[in-house]
């Protein structure tokens, strides 16, 4: 597994994906953070709900990449034969995405140590912010590693992702939309947002991490099956 991750970090890095991501999303932390100082507002749960979506968005770009490209250079069957086991790829490349992803948000620490100099600052707040949106990018990421195993095509696979993780930050306006009691619990109780904007609020819920973490183990799951199906195909 770490071998795998190693791999995929160094690819990120020799492309211009992981300065991309990476810039992105400090440049949109650091706007949300600089407009938050300007409004006296000294809580760093402003910046994390304000980048939700825009994470959700990001993410796919991370892993649309990770098996599509493989395939497209026909270098995964070379990796199946290999004397790994399959979970241990799949998990190499999820760990190498999601570290990508994480990066960023670590550096919002920065900025907590910031407010400290003007403000008193709630250090258990900020931790529900960072394990919220490492739970909720884990999720979407095992989401879009699972795209990513079914097309060689990473633009499909990004476009698909984009598209699946847009679907995703509309399930609160369709819970609001259709006034059907089933249907609407069953938008909120699945909404990403809705969810991780819990852990922005300084709330630890159990259900909220247990939700991500299910997600996470079931797109594995399904990666799993996905690839295994075409390993002996």
């Amino acid at each position: 597994m770490s071998a795998v991750f190693k791999r995929e970090m160094r690819a990120y890095f020799t492309m211009p994906i992981g300065y991309i991501v990476i810039a992105v999303m400090l440049l949109l932390t650091g706007m949300y953070f600089s407009y938050m100082c300007q409004s006296s507002y000294a809580n760093i749960s402003f910046v994390f709900s304000s980048i939700s979506s825009i994470a959700l968005l990001l993410a796919p770009i991370i892993t649309m990449r990770l098996f599509s490209e493989d395939r497209k250079q026909k270098v995964d069957q070379a990796l199946f034969t290999a004397p790994v086991k399959l979970i241990n790829i799949i998990c190499g490349k999820f760990f190498a995405a999601f570290a990508l992803f994480m990066i960023p948000m670590g550096i919002t620490l920065i900025y907590q140590f910031i407010l400290m100099f003007t403000a008193d600052v709630n250090w258990l707040v900020y931790l529900c912010d960072i394990l919220g949106i490492a739970l909720m990018g884990a999720a979407i990421i095992s989401v879009g590693l699972f795209i990513s195993a079914l097309t060689e095509s990473q633009i499909i696979a990004g476009v698909f992702g984009m598209a699946v993780s847009f679907f995703i930050m509309q399930m609160d306006y369709f819970a609001s939309a259709v006034n059907v009691e089933w249907f609407s619990n069953l938008c909120v109780s699945i909404s990403f947002i809705s969810r991780y904007n819990a852990f922005t609020s300084g709330q630890l819920d159990f259900s909220n991490a247990v939700f991500f973490i299910s997600v996470v183990v079931v797109f594995l799951y399904l990666t799993h099956l996905v690839l295994d199906k075409k390993r002996w195909a």
